[in-house]
Protein backbone atom coordinates (compact mmCIF):
# COMPACT_ATOMS: atom_id res chain seq x y z
CA UNK A 1 0.00 0.00 0.00
CA UNK A 2 1.50 3.35 -0.95
CA UNK A 3 2.79 5.69 1.68
CA UNK A 4 1.66 9.41 2.14
CA UNK A 5 2.99 12.24 4.40
CA UNK A 6 0.27 14.99 4.34
CA UNK A 7 1.55 18.46 5.57
CA UNK A 8 -1.02 20.48 7.58
CA UNK A 9 -0.72 23.85 8.41
CA UNK A 10 -2.53 25.01 11.44
CA UNK A 11 -3.31 29.07 12.77
CA UNK A 12 -5.96 29.32 15.62
CA UNK A 13 -7.45 26.24 14.39
CA UNK A 14 -9.80 24.66 17.16
CA UNK A 15 -13.11 25.58 15.53
CA UNK A 16 -12.74 23.04 12.56
CA UNK A 17 -9.27 21.10 12.79
CA UNK A 18 -11.43 17.75 14.20
CA UNK A 19 -13.37 17.41 10.79
CA UNK A 20 -10.62 18.04 8.92
CA UNK A 21 -8.27 15.79 10.70
CA UNK A 22 -11.33 13.36 10.62
CA UNK A 23 -11.87 13.12 7.28
CA UNK A 24 -7.88 13.06 6.96
CA UNK A 25 -7.76 9.33 9.01
CA UNK A 26 -10.70 8.17 7.60
CA UNK A 27 -9.30 8.05 4.17
CA UNK A 28 -9.09 4.86 2.47
CA UNK A 29 -6.42 2.28 0.90
CA UNK A 30 -3.73 4.70 1.98
CA UNK A 31 -1.18 3.82 4.62
CA UNK A 32 -1.00 8.01 5.97
CA UNK A 33 0.85 10.19 8.57
CA UNK A 34 -0.20 13.42 9.31
CA UNK A 35 2.66 16.16 10.18
CA UNK A 36 1.32 18.58 11.85
CA UNK A 37 2.73 22.62 11.94
CA UNK A 38 1.07 24.95 14.32
CA UNK A 39 1.96 29.12 13.76
CA UNK A 40 1.63 30.46 17.07
CA UNK A 41 -1.89 30.86 18.03
CA UNK A 42 -4.49 32.77 20.35
CA UNK A 43 -6.76 30.00 20.58
CA UNK A 44 -4.83 27.28 22.17
CA UNK A 45 -4.18 24.73 19.42
CA UNK A 46 -1.52 23.41 20.76
CA UNK A 47 -2.79 22.58 23.90
CA UNK A 48 -5.85 20.98 22.22
CA UNK A 49 -4.49 19.09 19.38
CA UNK A 50 -1.56 18.13 21.27
CA UNK A 51 -3.91 16.42 24.09
CA UNK A 52 -6.60 15.16 21.74
CA UNK A 53 -3.93 13.70 18.97
CA UNK A 54 -0.59 12.68 20.72
CA UNK A 55 -1.92 9.71 21.31
CA UNK A 56 -2.23 8.97 17.41
CA UNK A 57 0.25 7.13 16.38
CA UNK A 58 0.36 8.40 12.67
CA UNK A 59 -0.25 12.05 13.69
CA UNK A 60 2.85 14.12 14.59
CA UNK A 61 3.32 17.40 15.70
CA UNK A 62 6.21 19.61 15.03
CA UNK A 63 7.81 21.81 17.29
CA UNK A 64 6.22 24.72 18.48
CA UNK A 65 6.30 27.97 19.44
CA UNK A 66 7.48 30.18 15.86
CA UNK A 67 5.72 33.01 14.26
CA UNK A 68 5.60 32.24 11.02
CA UNK A 69 2.39 34.96 9.66
CA UNK A 70 0.95 33.38 6.83
CA UNK A 71 -0.05 29.64 5.78
CA UNK A 72 2.99 30.19 3.07
CA UNK A 73 5.49 30.30 5.29
CA UNK A 74 3.70 27.68 7.71
CA UNK A 75 3.53 25.11 4.93
CA UNK A 76 7.61 26.05 3.67
CA UNK A 77 8.45 24.87 7.31
CA UNK A 78 6.38 21.39 6.65
CA UNK A 79 8.33 20.94 3.42
CA UNK A 80 11.63 21.58 4.69
CA UNK A 81 11.33 20.07 8.24
CA UNK A 82 9.11 16.36 7.33
CA UNK A 83 11.32 13.79 6.46
CA UNK A 84 10.50 12.32 3.52
CA UNK A 85 12.58 9.63 2.39
CA UNK A 86 9.56 7.09 3.69
CA UNK A 87 7.27 8.17 1.79
CA UNK A 88 5.43 7.49 -1.59
CA UNK A 89 3.74 10.47 -2.08
CA UNK A 90 2.98 14.03 -0.08
CA UNK A 91 0.23 16.09 0.39
CA UNK A 92 -1.28 19.82 1.84
CA UNK A 93 -3.90 20.29 4.17
CA UNK A 94 -5.54 22.98 5.00
CA UNK A 95 -7.00 23.00 8.37
CA UNK A 96 -10.59 23.49 7.88
CA UNK A 97 -12.25 21.40 5.17
CA UNK A 98 -13.75 17.91 4.47
CA UNK A 99 -11.78 15.35 2.72
CA UNK A 100 -14.22 13.18 1.10
CA UNK A 101 -13.18 9.26 1.92
CA UNK A 102 -11.33 8.58 -1.38
CA UNK A 103 -9.30 11.62 -1.88
CA UNK A 104 -5.97 10.57 -1.38
CA UNK A 105 -6.87 7.02 -3.09
CA UNK A 106 -7.99 9.03 -6.33
CA UNK A 107 -5.20 11.10 -6.64
CA UNK A 108 -2.83 8.49 -6.28
CA UNK A 109 -4.41 6.28 -9.00
CA UNK A 110 -4.63 9.11 -11.32
CA UNK A 111 -0.54 10.20 -10.86
CA UNK A 112 0.02 6.44 -12.06
CA UNK A 113 -2.64 6.37 -14.92
CA UNK A 114 -1.75 9.51 -15.93
CA UNK A 115 2.10 8.86 -15.64
CA UNK A 116 2.45 12.69 -13.94
CA UNK A 117 4.41 13.92 -10.98
CA UNK A 118 1.53 16.37 -8.95
CA UNK A 119 -2.20 16.09 -9.10
CA UNK A 120 -5.18 18.86 -8.33
CA UNK A 121 -8.54 18.51 -8.50
CA UNK A 122 -11.47 20.62 -8.35
CA UNK A 123 -13.26 21.68 -4.78
CA UNK A 124 -16.95 21.97 -3.83
CA UNK A 125 -16.58 25.13 -1.87
CA UNK A 126 -19.34 25.12 1.26
CA UNK A 127 -20.95 27.65 3.63
CA UNK A 128 -22.19 27.36 6.83
CA UNK A 129 -25.89 28.46 5.62
CA UNK A 130 -26.10 25.48 3.41
CA UNK A 131 -24.71 27.09 -0.03
CA UNK A 132 -22.27 25.32 -1.81
CA UNK A 133 -20.49 26.04 -5.65
CA UNK A 134 -18.12 24.29 -7.65
CA UNK A 135 -14.84 25.52 -7.79
CA UNK A 136 -13.15 24.56 -11.47
CA UNK A 137 -9.76 24.69 -12.13
CA UNK A 138 -9.62 21.90 -14.56
CA UNK A 139 -9.69 23.92 -17.64
CA UNK A 140 -6.71 22.90 -19.84
CA UNK A 141 -3.18 24.49 -19.06
CA UNK A 142 -1.86 26.92 -20.45
CA UNK A 143 1.67 27.42 -21.72
CA UNK A 144 2.74 29.96 -18.89
CA UNK A 145 0.04 30.11 -16.59
CA UNK A 146 2.21 28.70 -13.84
CA UNK A 147 3.66 32.46 -13.90
CA UNK A 148 0.09 33.93 -13.36
CA UNK A 149 -1.74 31.21 -11.18
CA UNK A 150 -1.81 28.47 -9.08
CA UNK A 151 -3.25 24.91 -9.72
CA UNK A 152 -5.78 25.80 -7.47
CA UNK A 153 -6.42 25.08 -3.89
CA UNK A 154 -2.82 23.77 -1.96
CA UNK A 155 -5.17 21.76 -0.28
CA UNK A 156 -5.84 19.26 -3.22
CA UNK A 157 -2.07 19.05 -4.03
CA UNK A 158 -0.83 15.43 -3.87
CA UNK A 159 2.76 14.68 -5.21
CA UNK A 160 5.51 12.14 -6.00
CA UNK A 161 8.49 11.64 -3.56
CA UNK A 162 10.69 12.40 -5.89
CA UNK A 163 8.73 16.17 -7.00
CA UNK A 164 8.62 17.17 -3.06
CA UNK A 165 12.09 15.97 -2.56
CA UNK A 166 13.25 18.51 -5.34
CA UNK A 167 11.39 21.35 -4.09
CA UNK A 168 12.92 20.80 -0.96
CA UNK A 169 15.96 21.24 -2.44
CA UNK A 170 14.87 24.83 -4.49
CA UNK A 171 13.65 25.86 -1.01
CA UNK A 172 17.08 25.18 0.55
CA UNK A 173 19.12 26.94 -2.39
CA UNK A 174 16.93 29.77 -3.20
CA UNK A 175 16.31 31.31 -0.08
CA UNK A 176 14.02 34.11 -2.11
CA UNK A 177 12.04 31.76 -3.06
CA UNK A 178 9.88 31.53 0.32
CA UNK A 179 9.45 35.33 -0.14
CA UNK A 180 6.63 34.47 -2.53
CA UNK A 181 3.50 34.59 -0.55
CA UNK A 182 1.71 31.38 -1.90
CA UNK A 183 3.11 28.10 -1.60
CA UNK A 184 0.49 26.65 -3.49
CA UNK A 185 1.39 28.93 -6.55
CA UNK A 186 4.81 28.38 -6.01
CA UNK A 187 5.55 24.47 -6.26
CA UNK A 188 3.19 24.57 -9.22
CA UNK A 189 5.29 27.17 -10.70
CA UNK A 190 8.64 24.88 -9.95
CA UNK A 191 7.08 21.82 -11.10
CA UNK A 192 6.05 23.14 -14.58
CA UNK A 193 8.98 25.16 -15.10
CA UNK A 194 11.68 22.27 -14.58
CA UNK A 195 9.43 19.81 -16.85
CA UNK A 196 7.43 17.58 -14.33
CA UNK A 197 4.35 16.67 -15.26
CA UNK A 198 1.13 18.14 -13.35
CA UNK A 199 -2.49 16.83 -13.45
CA UNK A 200 -5.77 18.96 -12.62
CA UNK A 201 -9.10 16.63 -12.40
CA UNK A 202 -12.40 18.15 -13.15
CA UNK A 203 -13.60 16.26 -10.21
CA UNK A 204 -13.74 17.55 -6.56
CA UNK A 205 -12.01 15.27 -3.91
CA UNK A 206 -12.96 17.44 -1.43
CA UNK A 207 -15.45 19.84 0.41
CA UNK A 208 -13.61 23.72 1.02
CA UNK A 209 -15.00 25.91 3.58
CA UNK A 210 -15.60 29.57 3.12
CA UNK A 211 -15.55 31.52 5.90
CA UNK A 212 -14.11 34.94 7.41
CA UNK A 213 -10.93 34.15 8.15
CA UNK A 214 -9.83 32.28 4.52
CA UNK A 215 -6.73 33.62 3.28
CA UNK A 216 -7.77 32.84 0.00
CA UNK A 217 -10.96 31.50 -0.77
CA UNK A 218 -13.60 31.08 -3.81
CA UNK A 219 -13.55 34.20 -5.71
CA UNK A 220 -17.34 33.84 -6.70
CA UNK A 221 -19.22 36.78 -4.87
CA UNK A 222 -19.03 40.88 -5.67
CA UNK A 223 -17.35 41.02 -2.20
CA UNK A 224 -14.48 38.92 -3.20
CA UNK A 225 -14.01 40.35 -6.73
CA UNK A 226 -13.69 43.26 -5.48
CA UNK A 227 -11.33 42.70 -2.66
CA UNK A 228 -9.18 41.05 -5.43
CA UNK A 229 -9.60 43.98 -7.96
CA UNK A 230 -7.93 45.98 -4.85
CA UNK A 231 -5.18 43.28 -4.11
CA UNK A 232 -4.46 43.44 -8.02
CA UNK A 233 -4.06 47.25 -7.89
CA UNK A 234 -2.03 47.26 -4.99
CA UNK A 235 0.80 45.74 -6.77
CA UNK A 236 0.61 42.57 -5.33
CA UNK A 237 -0.47 40.42 -8.20
CA UNK A 238 2.88 42.07 -10.50
CA UNK A 239 4.75 41.75 -7.97
CA UNK A 240 4.42 38.09 -7.21
CA UNK A 241 4.49 37.34 -11.21
CA UNK A 242 7.57 39.13 -10.71
CA UNK A 243 8.86 36.98 -8.22
CA UNK A 244 8.23 34.03 -9.94
CA UNK A 245 9.62 35.33 -13.55
CA UNK A 246 13.00 36.07 -11.30
CA UNK A 247 12.83 32.22 -10.06
CA UNK A 248 12.56 30.87 -13.24
CA UNK A 249 13.88 31.70 -16.41
CA UNK A 250 11.25 33.03 -18.79
CA UNK A 251 12.31 32.53 -22.30
CA UNK A 252 9.40 34.36 -23.21
CA UNK A 253 10.16 37.33 -24.23
CA UNK A 254 6.92 39.57 -22.91
CA UNK A 255 6.87 37.42 -19.27
CA UNK A 256 10.69 38.33 -19.63
CA UNK A 257 10.10 41.91 -19.47
CA UNK A 258 7.82 41.80 -16.12
CA UNK A 259 9.30 44.42 -13.70
CA UNK A 260 8.07 45.18 -10.07
CA UNK A 261 7.05 48.52 -11.17
CA UNK A 262 3.85 49.33 -13.10
CA UNK A 263 4.83 49.14 -17.50
CA UNK A 264 2.11 50.44 -19.44
CA UNK A 265 4.63 49.23 -22.19
CA UNK A 266 5.28 45.70 -20.84
CA UNK A 267 1.57 45.35 -20.14
CA UNK A 268 1.02 46.02 -24.07
CA UNK A 269 3.00 43.33 -24.86
CA UNK A 270 1.39 40.80 -22.61
CA UNK A 271 -1.72 41.35 -24.04
CA UNK A 272 -1.52 39.36 -27.22
CA UNK A 273 -0.57 36.49 -25.16
CA UNK A 274 -3.00 36.06 -22.75
CA UNK A 275 -4.08 33.17 -23.92
CA UNK A 276 -1.27 31.15 -22.81
CA UNK A 277 -1.42 33.02 -19.51
CA UNK A 278 -4.72 32.07 -18.03
CA UNK A 279 -6.43 28.71 -18.29
CA UNK A 280 -10.22 30.39 -17.90
CA UNK A 281 -11.71 32.01 -20.71
CA UNK A 282 -13.12 34.20 -17.72
CA UNK A 283 -9.78 34.75 -16.21
CA UNK A 284 -8.49 35.84 -19.91
CA UNK A 285 -10.70 38.41 -20.06
CA UNK A 286 -10.23 40.11 -16.95
CA UNK A 287 -6.09 39.57 -17.00
CA UNK A 288 -6.85 41.47 -20.53
CA UNK A 289 -8.91 44.09 -19.17
CA UNK A 290 -5.83 44.71 -16.09
CA UNK A 291 -3.55 44.91 -18.91
CA UNK A 292 -5.09 47.90 -20.60
CA UNK A 293 -5.74 49.36 -17.88
CA UNK A 294 -2.53 49.66 -17.01
CA UNK A 295 -4.09 47.90 -13.20
CA UNK A 296 -1.40 44.93 -13.59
Amino acid sequence: MNKLAVLLAVYNGRTWIDEQLESILAQIEVNLDVFVSIDLSTDGSWDYLTEKYSSYKNVHFLPYGDKFGSAGKNFYRLVLDVNFDNYDYISFSDQDDIWYANKLQRAIETIVDKKVDAYSSNVLAFWDDGRTCLIDKAQPQAAFDYYFEAAGPGCTYVFTNKLGTAFRKFLISTTSSQEVTLHDWLIYAFARANNYKWYIDAAPGMRYRQHSSNQVGANISYKMWVKRVKLVNSGWYRNEVYKLKSLFNANFKPIHKVSNQRNYINNIMLLPFVSKLRRRKRDKVVLSILLLLNLF
